[in-house]
């Protein structure tokens, strides 16, 4: 190697999940949400988390399924499992934020190294002062989450930019919440659906999302549900994500709820082979 090319491997900056060529990047490793292929996980759990291991992911986000965030194995032995497949489980969705078991589940998710506990997505709250509201409970699971050894976080759907009084609810709730404690998961998917630019919101909440849904969208489609492999669809993920990078982003985990001529662990690969590829 020559000495300046030597040069300029060695200036160049190695941080989060990203590894550093001349002129461009590359993400090291990147995560999948189980709900992608939830029905091959409700499956054969094991199975199905071995499959994607080989296809690439080093990371997984889980949620709540009728087995649990743990798919019918203890917290320890989902962590040995999973470790002993190479992945690390970084975060999980969790539903029922307002009840007693959620206290339980974050010192399961604590005791696992898990870093994030992640409110899917909370319907109900109407007014500004419902939101207001909301974000003080998300401030408490916060705590709770902080006693644990993790964060909490939100995860966007799209009803959340639709303005009330003039206010955007999602403005109102990173507003009011504690940034120490309770962080946000941006879904890229959902922000674009509902005619915002993700740029945008990563600029103006610098640190404030620290985990991102991937999740691409069928060209010219005017509905709801229209996510599609990645690379197939509408979104710039290469000029979102080097913003993102850039704004505080640390993980980034695929997502798929709709598998046209496809099949979710079919899906999965597919979007596993596209983000090896991935240049920034």
């Amino acid at each position: 190697m020559g000495g300046s090319l030597a040069a300029a491997f060695a200036a160049a900056p190695l941080a989060g999940n990203f590894f550093t060529e001349i002129g461009e990047a590359k993400l090291d490793k990147f995560g999948i949400q189980l709900w992608t292929v939830k029905n091959a996980l409700g499956k054969d759990p094991q199975g199905a988390l071995k499959q994607l291991s080989e296809d690439g992911y080093k990371q997984i986000e889980s949620f709540e399924g009728s087995k649990g965030m743990f798919w019918g194995m203890t917290p320890a032995d989902f962590k040995k499992y999973v470790d002993g497949l190479g992945m690390t489980a970084i975060s999980s969705h969790c539903n029922d934020i307002y009840k007693d078991s959620f206290e339980k589940k974050a010192v399961d998710a604590g005791s696992i190294g898990l870093k994030y506990l992640i409110s899917p997505s909370e319907s109900g709250s109407k007014t500004i002062d419902d939101y207001k509201k909301l974000a003080d409970r998300f401030n408490q699971c916060g705590e709770i989450c902080k006693k644990n050894g993790l964060q909490f976080g939100y995860h966007n759907h799209s009803a959340i930019f639709k303005p009330i009084d003039n206010q955007v609810p999602l403005d109102i709730l990173l507003a009011n919440t504690n940034k120490e404690t309770v962080t946000y998961e941006m879904d890229i998917y959902w922000v674009v659906t509902a005619k915002q630019d993700p740029e945008e919101w990563l600029k103006k909440y610098k640190n404030r999302f620290h985990l991102c849904h991937i999740k691409d969208r069928i060209k010219g489609s005017t509905e709801e549900d229209a996510s599609c492999i990645l690379g197939k669809g509408s979104i710039d993920f290469k000029k979102i994500l080097d913003t993102a990078k850039d704004n505080g982003m640390q993980y980034y985990i695929v997502e798929q709820e709709r598998y046209d001529n496809s099949t979710e662990m079919d899906s999965a690969k597919a979007d596993a082979e596209y983000l090896k590829k991935f240049k920034f």
